[in-house]
């Protein structure tokens, strides 16, 4: 019995893991192809520079929620457009939980992780050669050669996935009593 009861713990384990894993994996596909969509609308000019868009180039509100970028046209619609997208199986299995609230917005915090830092490998214009503070003077704040943003995301998204693939285990263990 009680072999039994390990077994379905590691089973309930290992699922977790790879439902994790398919997630991330997708999530990082997604962020590859909107990389390439926003290399080919921005070319070098990262960050909005040359589109014809509006842009708030100094608030006090940028420096607490956008990390001091500008505010452009273009981020104000294409950010919740991206939120929206990943909330849209909410809507369209009609179900919704806190667990999958926390995994939606993981998986938002490394879509744009994951996003920009492939916009620098896979742009012609960069390359992980020009990934630096020096050359990316959009990013204003940076920590072990990573803009701030990268450590902020990754640690929330680790805490999020965390806590609802944990809460996916226990209710897995749930349905097999």
């Amino acid at each position: 019995m009680m072999k039994s009861a390990n077994n379905s713990a590691t089973n309930s384990a290992n699922n977790a893991f790879k439902a994790f894993l398919a997630c991330f994996i997708f999530v990082c596909v997604l962020a590859l192809f909107f990389a390439q969509v926003e290399i080919q609308i921005e070319g070098s000019g990262g960050w909005a520079a040359n589109l014809p868009t509006w842009r708030i180039e100094k608030h006090w509100l940028l420096d607490i929620f956008w990390g001091g970028r500008a505010m452009t046209g273009y981020h104000a619609w294409v950010f919740p457009f991206i939120s929206l997208f990943f909330h849209f199986p909410f809507v369209m299995l009609q179900q919704w939980s806190v667990k999958l609230e926390c995994r939606a917005i993981a998986s938002i915090m490394t879509f744009w992780v994951a996003e920009d830092f492939l916009w620098f490998v896979l742009n012609p214009a960069y390359g992980i050669a020009r990934f630096n503070a020096h050359d990316v003077p959009w990013h204003i704040h940076w920590l072990l050669g990573v803009p701030t943003d990268y450590w902020v995301g990754f640690i929330g998204a680790t805490f999020l996935y965390l806590y609802s693939y944990k809460q996916h285990v226990q209710q897995v263990r749930q349905n097999a009593k």
